[in-house]
């Protein structure tokens, strides 16, 4: 694409730190599509993170010394500054010393970051061989992290040490019954009359095995071993050292929440205001279900009339698919005529970005989420879909409105039209800027876009969508709820992570092991799940704000102009988008 402006100093900082990122952090290299970052991985200890944040500091420096030219430079160089000063203040606060959660800390990451990974050619899997034989290392520097931690006490929640704990035992290839025995690391001795699993790793490097030459497929294989070796000494590690350290509680109190909250937002807001918006929104929701609700039982809305309609809609054979080869067929077939349809009709959608693969993700950690394209479109932008184990059936009318938050108009849209514009924003723009609550925010204001153009009229699809809805708005509540101890909403005390678990089941139609995943990952990892009702809220206000403002200045109000204006910008912090788009941001 060529070139709509000159790169600038500002441009040239921005873009010089994600060279600096990429060469400090692999991990996000590889999610951004750095080939030279395929074969290594982060350094995770105490100095590892000092070295990131002394370039964050001169980085930060740059920034602040620097002048902008356009409002594309004011934008970069506030919403970029904005960001390092906010990492800095995790690092100093010692965040990454007590970073585990079941969802998103380094032994996810490290495991996560091979399905970003190419696989087709012989060199691919040298990248991949040795990345594996990375891994001891970077779980060793993860440990020196943590170990930090436990000194200064900085430690995370026991709920989460032992689900993690868990989960680096199946990434192994352990039984939930095997525990290493000895020193960490070590797997023999292990109860020999319980049959291990392959684990993660293991399969992979047996993925290669009639491809590459048997050098390759034997550094694999022992790459793998050795990887595997070292996620279940770091379960051992955390069974024993950090359990015996790890905390009761699960909520993070006000001062870590508070920080928690601007990282995921992109901005800070009122945050007894919003628990008080929250109560009042799901009560909205309720009440727009049960009118739905109403509508497919062809009854006035009572009591329990939800879950009469989810019932009626469970036994319904034509909503129904059985088996992950139909979900990703169905996932496809459905974002395919998104694509098609809204970008002859709602949206302009580049060439580049109308290709979105739906997939089934190798995990079964259960959550659905987006990668984005690599800034050169050869690894196009994906839905992945994380099928919790045992779970075969899958509601076509619960799962229709995922499919539009994760593709088109959502995640797809806003973020691979980012990299598309290259022409405009520099490559920390395009693949780095962004907050929680703007691209999620964003994705649930699109469902209800869908059913503002009519892609919901089905009584049962809007039900879905409501549903989903309904769960976010009760996140906004559980979250803010638990972390900071506030009164639970039916005046039964102060919350806590076992009122959570309750609550979470009385608002959501999802199995029990939707809820407990869902639960532990508000537990672990504050501050993320409310980012998206809050951020549709905020985009919300902005788009009624335009239209307020067009109208009492005797114009129209075209939506379509609204969305092109916040679109271009890419994903920036939430309240960088609200400078923009209230004409704050000035020379």
């Amino acid at each position: 694409m060529s070139l709509e402006r000159e790169t600038t100093p500002i441009d040239q900082i921005a873009e010089d730190w994600v060279d600096t990122l990429t060469e400090l952090d692999p991990i996000t290299g590889s999610y951004i599509g750095r080939e030279s970052a395929h074969a290594r991985l982060n350094d995770f200890s105490p100095e590892g993170g000092e070295q990131v944040a002394q370039a964050m500091r001169a980085t930060l420096a740059e920034l602040r010394g620097a002048t902008p030219v356009d409002e594309v430079d004011r934008v970069t160089q506030l919403d970029l500054a904005a960001e390092l000063e906010l990492s800095l203040a995790r690092h100093e606060a010692g965040e990454g010393l007590r970073d585990l959660n079941v969802i998103e800390s380094p032994s996810q990451q490290v495991r996560d970051t091979f399905d970003m990974m190419p696989s087709e050619t012989e060199a691919d899997w040298a990248n991949i061989a040795a990345r594996m034989a990375a891994v001891p290392e970077a779980m060793r520097s993860y440990r020196a992290s943590l170990d930090a931690g436990i000194r200064r006490g900085l430690v995370p929640s026991i709920r989460q040490v032992r689900e993690v704990a868990a989960q680096l035992r199946r990434t192994a290839g352990m039984s939930p019954l095997m525990r290493p025995r000895g020193g960490a690391g070590r797997t023999a001795g292990a109860a020999a009359d319980v049959e291990s699993p392959k684990g993660f790793f293991t399969e992979l490097a047996a993925r290669a095995v009639d491809t590459v030459p048997a050098s390759l497929g034997s550094d694999l294989a022992n790459a793998a071993a050795e990887a595997s070796e070292a996620y279940a000494g770091l379960a051992n590690f955390l069974d024993t050292a950090l359990s015996a350290h790890a905390v009761e509680a699960d909520a993070f109190g006000r001062e870590r929440y508070e920080l928690a909250s601007e990282v995921f937002l992109g901005a800070k807001v009122d945050l007894d205001e919003t628990y008080e918006w929250g109560i009042e929104e799901l009560a909205r929701m309720v009440d727009e279900q049960e009118r739905i609700a109403g509508e497919i039982l062809g009854e006035k809305p009572r009591k329990g009339i939800v879950a009469d309609a989810i019932a009626k809609l469970e036994q319904d054979p034509a909503r129904k698919l059985h088996g992950t080869d139909a979900l990703q067929r169905w996932m496809q077939e459905t974002s395919d005529r998104a694509v098609r349809e809204l970008g002859e009709t709602q949206f302009d959608i580049p060439a580049e970005i109308r290709t979105l693969e739906c997939m089934i993700a190798p995990t079964q950690e259960g959550g659905i989420y987006y990668t984005g394209p690599s800034s050169d479109f050869s690894r196009p932008g994906r839905m992945w879909w994380s099928v919790p184990e045992g779970v075969t059936e899958f509601d076509t009318w619960r799962e229709l409105t995922t499919v539009y938050h994760e593709g088109v108009p959502g995640h797809h849209l806003q973020i691979g039209q980012a990299v598309v514009n290259s022409g405009t924003l520099n490559e920390w723009r395009r693949q780095l800027a962004g907050s929680s609550g703007n691209a999620e925010g964003w994705a649930l204001y699109a469902e209800r876009l869908m059913e503002q153009l009519g892609y919901l009229d089905d009584p049962a699809d809007r039900l879905g969508m409501l549903d989903g809805q309904r769960m976010r708005a009760a996140r906004v509540v559980l979250d803010i709820g638990v972390h900071l101890g506030k009164q639970r909403p039916d005046g039964g005390g102060v919350w806590d992570g076992e009122y959570a678990f309750e609550f979470m089941r009385d608002n959501v139609n999802m199995n029990d092991s939707f809820v407990r995943f869902e639960v532990l990952r508000y537990l672990g990892w504050a501050g993320q799940a409310p980012s998206y009702k809050i951020g549709q809220r905020i985009w919300e206000d902005l788009r009624d704000e335009a239209k307020g403002r067009a109208e009492a200045g005797g114009g129209t109000f075209d939506i379509r102009d609204f969305h092109r204006d916040a679109l271009k910008l890419g994903v920036t912090r939430l309240d960088t988008l609200q400078a923009v788009m209230r004409g704050e941001l000035s020379d």
